[in-house]
């Protein structure tokens, strides 16, 4: 929103070219009240009383006296022009390159925006963080291309807060596909996975593991977070350990998941491991690679699961236990809540429920 400006016009007469016959502009209403143009703009639209800050009593009544002063009527091309839309809906990606590759997680995400974009009538713009840092898209001005569309859906775990924020304060109609938990107002769509992530750990008590440890990265991002205390939940439910040691956070799993750790943690008597679906897949490959190397059957000697998928390449492999997330349904979701804040209806974030999916790659406890 445009901030009022104090001092940048004295309030008065406005001076009238001498001889004019073109109508007043709002340019002469803002010199005559003493504020900003934009303060006019929103003020005269009828927009002011729905910005995060609101403008004055005052500041409102000077403006429509100062515009009521000049006899300033609003030129209806323009309001025409200024209330037109596009029927564009624009998706931003915080990638490189658009992820159209058919085994790329993001892809049945954007099979339903396109399915569901299609029966609503809109025509989609698609946007990639190559010409804005890709992930690190955080400058000023970075995201002001998708203003061409009536509004856009954004993907990424790492969507940058203050310009979405700002989008939304200057009436944009934003939303992002995956929850967010700051205080920006982007309305969102994201699937549950603290519920997906507690049922797969009372799977895994059920059949009898006393100790769990969860492999994930270190990462701060709502979904894994969420995914983390679905997890701890689950324990704490079925009375298992839920202590530090059973959540080990890694930059690089590669390299850190070793065979030599999951020996020592089967020593200390972990049955089960479970790792997080994340972009990269490398928690979940980590994992496996480890307990192959550590000479571990599965579901054998110990039982694996993942909170999600696979990563694609290794999709041809016996499913593992864990959830499936309803990438499409989401993806229609986020679209049908874009149109509805875009046509001024009211609007709420949406939480989707996960499948849980029994898969191969657990069983009861292997022998000690």
């Amino acid at each position: 929103m445009a901030k009022e400006v104090a001092g940048r016009a004295r309030p008065g007469r406005a001076p009238v070219p001498p001889g004019r016959r073109s109508r007043p502009r709002q340019a002469e209403v803002a010199q005559l009240a003493g504020v900003s143009q934009a303060t006019v703009s929103l003020v005269l639209s009828g927009r002011d009383e729905a910005t995060a800050r609101p403008i004055s009593a005052e500041t409102r009544r000077k403006v429509l006296q100062a515009a009521q002063s000049l006899g300033y009527v609003p030129d209806p091309a323009a309001r025409r022009l200024a209330a037109a839309r596009n029927n564009l809906l624009g998706v931003f990606s915080f990638t490189a390159t658009f992820p159209t590759d058919v085994r790329h997680s993001y892809y049945p995400f954007l099979v339903g925006v396109e399915q569901e974009a299609a029966a609503q009538g809109y025509d989609l713009v698609l946007f990639t963080g190559s010409s804005a840092g890709g992930a690190d898209a955080a400058g000023a001005g970075a995201l002001n291309r998708v203003r061409l569309a009536d509004g856009c859906l954004f993907l990424g775990r790492h969507a940058p807060a203050q310009e979405l924020a700002r989008l939304v304060r200057d009436g944009f109609p934003v939303v992002h596909l995956g929850r967010r938990e700051d205080t920006d107002k982007v309305a969102w769509v994201g699937a549950d996975y603290v519920s997906a992530s507690r049922d797969v750990v009372t799977a895994l008590a059920e059949a009898g593991h006393r100790r769990v440890v969860l492999v994930r990265e270190d990462d701060d991002a709502p979904a894994s977070a969420d995914r983390e205390r679905g997890f701890l939940d689950g324990l704490r439910a079925a009375g298992l350990p839920a202590g530090p040691r059973t959540v080990f956070r890694s930059a690089d799993p590669a390299s850190e998941v070793t065979a030599a750790r999951i020996r020592a943690w089967r020593k200390d008597g972990v049955t089960a491991f479970v790792a997080e679906e994340t972009d990269t897949g490398d928690a979940w490959r980590a994992l496996r690679t480890a307990v192959a190397e550590a000479g571990l059957s599965c579901p054998g000697d110990v039982s694996l699961a993942v909170l999600g998928s696979p990563p694609p390449d290794l999709a041809s492999e016996p499913v593992p236990m864990g959830f499936d997330i309803p990438r499409a349904r989401l993806g229609a979701e986020a679209v049908r809540l874009l149109s509805a804040l875009i046509a001024g209806e009211p609007t709420e974030s949406t939480l989707v429920a996960c499948t849980f999916r029994v898969g191969v790659s657990a069983g009861p406890p292997g022998a000690d």
